[in-house]
């Protein structure tokens, strides 16, 4: 119990902070105060406004970290599943190479394969453009997702495919009608995980996206630091607003994402 304690304190302090610090007024800032004298939600306003001009796109930025985000997650399931669904139900030969040849891109870092990855979106035009971050982070979340896939689809039976086959079904719509719906717990882990991979994803983000206007906000976060006295209740607040989505995300879907990953983490 004392152990969990000090876990929990120790997991909940940086937020604690960022929220301090995001209702305090900009001359309150360092006080060392464990609350605010006067706090205030101006900073809140500012963000929500575009009142300062490290904001002055935050929507816009807030919506490519949505696209990026949507379409990486869609990507994932979409190659995730098809690969899987080819692999595990039509009895493609050696299919278990694939899912082991996707788990092996693990073995080389990320961070690795950021200028080869910068190379090759520059040889195809695709710098400062979105898709260039989408295409590298679908990439990286695909194998994981052929995986999970992979151990969960064994859980549904075989019968199942037969039966649709002898009614006339062909692959695709055994695929959609009745793959995809017993797979629900683990589109929702996985795509879960795709979207956050993407939300929290920096590095890439950096690399590829140089213009305000096509930046996420993981990106524009930082460019708060350039400044000679950085506006620090204006980057906690932002922080926190865009925090809200992956935090309601993950509790709306917590119980599927947990049925999703213990079904399709255990090798049946």
């Amino acid at each position: 119990m004392l152990l969990g304690v000090v876990l929990i304190v120790w997991s909940l302090a940086p937020i604690y902070n960022m929220a301090v610090i995001a209702l305090s007024a900009h001359d309150d800032i360092f006080a060392g105060t464990i609350w605010p004298v006067s706090p205030t939600l101006n900073s809140f306003y500012v963000v929500f406004t575009e009142g300062f001009w490290y904001l002055e796109h935050f929507w816009q930025q807030f919506g490519n970290s949505f696209f990026v985000g949507l379409m990486t997650m869609f990507l994932t399931l979409l190659i995730g599943s098809l690969a899987s669904f080819t692999v595990g139900r039509m009895h493609f030969r050696n299919g278990w190479l694939l899912t082991n040849a996707a788990l092996m891109t693990y073995v080389i870092p990320a961070s690795f394969l950021a200028i080869p990855f910068y190379r090759i979106m520059q040889i195809y035009g695709l710098t400062n453009h979105l898709w260039a971050v989408i295409a590298a982070i679908t990439t990286f979340a695909t194998p994981y997702a052929i995986f999970i896939f992979s151990q969960y689809g064994k859980s549904i039976p075989m019968e199942l495919d037969e039966s649709a086959r002898i009614d006339g079904a062909n692959p695709l719509q055994i695929y959609l009608y009745v793959y995809l719906p017993l797979m629900a717990p683990a589109l929702v882990a996985v795509g879960t995980y795709a979207l956050l991979l993407a939300w929290n994803e920096y590095l890439y983000n950096f690399l590829m996206l140089s213009t305000p206007d096509s930046m996420t906000v993981a990106v524009a976060l930082a460019q708060f630091l350039n400044s000679d006295e950085s506006p620090w209740n204006l980057m906690m607040a932002t922080a926190i607003v865009y925090a809200l989505p992956p935090i309601m995300l993950y509790y709306m879907f917590r119980r599927n994402m947990t049925a999703g990953l213990t079904m399709g983490g255990v090798k049946g």
